[in-house]
């Protein structure tokens, strides 16, 4: 094989003394094809510390020399069509991410269990029906993912990772979770939607780190307790097993005792019509209860009750180049208290890698409303034209921009001796190609948003934000616009009850000596106000208006929409 001719990304690992390699899409999959799977050369790359290979439905198998990247900490290779991994990935006691989700795997070798290192593994989107035994020897376990596979429980000795924070195992066949779940002292986050639990231990309030549960879709014994996975907090859910509700919990267990002997003789003289009566009324007063403790409530201002309210106007230019656009104004968000700001921001991070695919269908920009001239304009404007000042940057074009991450992004590569980049220099080649960028501009024509790149640090959100107006662009559709939008906003009141719920202390950033502001709005009660906004063409025709009737429809059962 002429590797040179075949394969050159290969060839330039070797002749540069790479430490990271990166092999995904169509190309490397019709070599993987034509070739009967991975050049052999790969595994003598002995000082790559960074392996990925993606997107490749021809690659079926790894070679067993894989054993040869002793220096590896991080091995990718998902989304291919692996039907196995070879036991010799236990040579591998650097490794410490481990990522082979989303293949054909029907089982993980034992070896894995004799990776010591390892801190993070994700084998989701697989067929694999059990975990290897011996898992507590991978003492520095932090993180693993096993979703969408049909694994039926936990290995006992699972329960002893002290360090695991993070479990996802949703969509799988877990028919029960054990009560040494509290022997995870540092779980910080535990998804078991839709499984077949049918109960759930009170052993797992004594887990006093935990800030995410997630029990969606299990059919459990506590109709009561069901209700609540379906729609409270995490805190609401680790009280109610605290207090006992109505299985074997702390607070129950006394009760029972006491209750026992007077329960029998006043069962004796009820008829079973009463008894029947009883628990349905005693179950509606539950709900009744659990619906309150769940309730996300989002009031939405039509245009018609505010004069005053923002529309945007949208430049024909853009047809071409990003036409999409939705916009609201949101009051009784509360980012003063301890990291609300920390977390809408991580939340907002999330989405954009999730819902708006890195940022390829869609891109949120988020701005203190206070710090708009209205009315906006979304216009496309030439790359040396355009002026904004980035987000911890001083005002530039979007071509010294540009030109600034790019070679951010190659000193990046070069230091880290990698092919791919991090943060906001891989969305750089989203606008490869186009005579025009878009641009959000206010009245004063400040440039406020140049979307997928960045935003104005003049509209920046800060911890004293009363009101937020939000945008949301896309070159693809204007209902992934509106989804990405409603899925936002749906966030929003979820992170705020968990403010209002958890009472914390007002945060840093310079900013704690601000007193705390009374929700003359809706922040007292965790009720978020969404104001219409319009978008117009040039000549004032409607585009369209968000939050409408049909928007915010979700299937989230306990958000309240007012109108």
């Amino acid at each position: 094989m002429d590797v040179q001719e075949n394969w050159p990304e290969i060839e330039k690992a070797a002749k540069e003394k790479r430490r990271e390699l990166v092999l995904q899409g169509a190309v490397i999959d019709e070599k993987i094809s034509s070739n009967g799977g991975l050049c052999s050369t790969i595994y003598s790359l002995k000082l790559l510390n960074y392996l990925e290979i993606i997107q490749c439905p021809s690659l079926t198998e790894i070679h067993g020399d894989i054993k040869n990247l002793t220096t590896l900490t991080s091995l990718i290779v998902c989304r291919n069509k692996l039907s196995s991994i070879p036991k010799t990935i236990g040579n591998l006691k650097l490794l410490k991410v481990l990522d082979i989700s989303v293949n054909n795997l029907k089982a993980l070798p034992d070896e894995i269990t004799q990776l010591s290192e390892l801190n993070t593994l994700n084998v989701s989107c697989n067929n694999i029906e059990s975990l290897p035994d011996g898992l507590c020897h991978c003492t520095k376990l932090s993180i693993i993912n096993i979703s969408k596979n049909g694994i039926t429980r936990f290995p006992d000795d699972f329960y002893r990772l002290d360090l695991l924070s993070t479990v996802i195992a949703s969509e799988n066949d877990i028919v029960d979770l054990s009560g040494n779940v509290h022997m995870l002292s540092a779980l910080k986050v535990l998804d078991l939607s839709n499984n077949k639990l049918s109960d759930i231990p009170y052993e797992l309030s004594d887990c006093s780190k935990l800030k995410e549960i997630n029990f969606k879709g299990n059919k459990l014994k506590d109709k009561r307790l069901e209700k609540m996975v379906n729609g409270c907090q995490t805190k609401s859910i680790l009280d109610y097993l605290r207090a006992g509700g109505r299985g074997k919990g702390k607070g129950s267990k006394q009760a029972d005792g006491d209750k026992a002997e007077g329960g029998r003789n006043t069962e004796k003289t009820q008829t079973k019509k009463q008894r029947k009566q009883k628990k349905k009324n005693e179950e509606e007063e539950d709900e009744d209860e659990v619906d309150k403790l769940n309730r996300l409530v989002v009031k939405v201002l039509h245009i018609s009750d505010n004069p005053g309210a923002f529309t945007v106007k949208v430049a024909n230019e853009l047809k071409d180049v990003r036409p999409y656009l939705v916009c609201c104004v949101v009051r009784g968000m509360n980012f003063r208290s301890g990291n609300a700001l920390k977390r809408f921001l991580a939340a907002q991070t999330k989405l954009h890698d999730d819902l708006c695919g890195k940022r390829t269908t869609a891109t949120i920009a988020t701005h203190d409303m206070q710090l708009l001239k209205g009315p906006l304009m979304y216009d496309a404007r030439l790359p040396p034209i355009l002026k904004i000042v980035p987000l911890g940057r001083k005002e530039m074009t979007a071509v010294e921009l540009m030109r600034q991450l790019q070679l951010e992004a190659e000193d990046q590569r070069k230091q880290r001796k990698r092919q791919n980049v991090s943060g906001l220099h891989k969305y750089l080649q989203l606008l490869d190609g186009k005579e025009l960028y878009p641009c959000l501009v206010d009245a004063e024509d400040h440039v406020i948003s140049f979307p997928p790149i960045t935003n104005s640090e003049k509209t920046k959100i800060r911890k004293t934000t009363k009101e937020l107006f939000l945008e949301v662009t896309s070159s693809t559709s204007l209902q992934i616009c509106k989804d990405v939008m409603d899925a936002l906003i749906v966030k929003m009141a979820d992170l705020n009850k968990f403010t209002l719920e958890h009472r914390e202390e007002a945060g840093s950033e310079g900013e704690s000596d601000v007193p705390p502001d009374p929700a003359s709005d809706g922040t007292t009660s965790g009720e978020l106000i969404i104001q219409q906004v319009r978008t117009v063409d040039p000549d004032g025709n409607l585009k369209v208006v968000y939050p409408s009737k049909t928007d915010l429809s979700t299937d989230v059962g306990n958000l309240n929409v007012i109108w």
